[in-house]
């Protein structure tokens, strides 16, 4: 199966948008919401869900009251000063290291797991959909994002899918990066902006580094072409496909609080017209 990542430097470019309207064009590919922070695809898609799994984060640390002789060894030792004098751990600071258990002379610190959160495999109008959600103060989003990936392809090849569409996270930390690995092609959605511009450039840098195609979308185009002309010409120096400009039309807004894909919500406006040539090339290219 072919796998294909839509990226942004930063929210509210346009991103999770473009990928709804791609379900909706592409009917019955698995659509995949990676930005697990934060999701937000479902808001457009409105997924029915079928089934839930509990995520499992870092283990954190117990300390067993009846054992513990309240030596110190564990709050000297703690270098994340998760452990109070009264010998409670605070579970936003531990890190789950280790070190406690390690240096306890009496073996009362033990290990437990914490829920981190949650991945759904739901159903949509447009085909299935896998999306996640951390739990508010948890770390591991980048493992989250590669369980919920691999739930999609094993969703995939159940339902006999040739293709799986991933709404990645924003910017370029450990969650893009899960996002990124062993996809087919990156299309990063960009705007005509200086941070714009900046963004693009680091995030051209991660896939590269990944070996990844690059593809890339300009949105709102027209708010200023002048640097819609900067990035055509960094795109065409580094031998990069510009698929598309999208104009800036407030029909997108529109579309999003109404809770439906601009393509569906405005088929003959000018802003699904050019989607629909954009994943026309994008076909062309899978």
């Amino acid at each position: 199966m072919k796998q294909i990542v839509v990226l942004s430097g930063k929210g509210g470019t346009g991103k999770t948008s473009l990928v709804a309207s791609f379900a909706v064009i592409a009917n019955n590919a698995v659509v995949v919401d990676c930005d697990v922070d934060a999701p937000d695809l479902h808001l457009l898609l409105q997924p029915s869900i079928l089934k839930v799994k509990d995520f499992y984060g870092p283990k954190l640390a117990f300390i067993d009251k009846e054992k513990c002789i309240k030596c110190g060894l564990c709050i000297e030792n703690c270098r994340f000063n998760a452990i109070n004098d009264d010998f409670k751990i605070d579970p936003f600071a531990c890190e789950g290291c280790g070190v406690c258990s390690a240096v306890c002379p009496q073996e009362a610190v033990t290990f437990t797991e914490q829920k981190a959160g949650k991945t759904f495999i739901s159903k949509t109008k447009y085909g299935l959909m896998v999306h996640a959600l951390l739990n508010p103060g948890q770390e591991n989003s980048g493992k989250l994002v590669t369980m919920t990936r691999l739930f999609a392809s094993v969703v995939a090849q159940e339902e006999k899918r040739s293709l799986i569409i991933i709404d990645g996270s924003p910017g370029i930390g450990c969650s893009v990066i899960a996002s990124v690995t062993n996809v087919d092609y990156a299309l990063v959605v960009t705007e005509p902006t200086e941070s714009g511009i900046h963004d693009l450039k680091r995030l051209l840098s991660l896939i590269k580094h990944f070996s990844i195609k690059p593809l890339v979308c300009i949105n709102k185009y027209d708010i200023n072409e002048e640097n819609t002309k900067k990035i055509e010409n960094l795109c065409a120096n580094e031998n990069i496909p510009v698929l598309g400009k999208i104009p800036f039309n407030p029909i997108v807004v529109e579309a999003m609080v109404n809770g439906e894909p601009v393509v569906e919500y405005s088929p003959e406006s000018d802003v699904t017209k050019e989607i629909n040539k954009i994943w026309s090339r994008i076909n062309l290219l899978l």
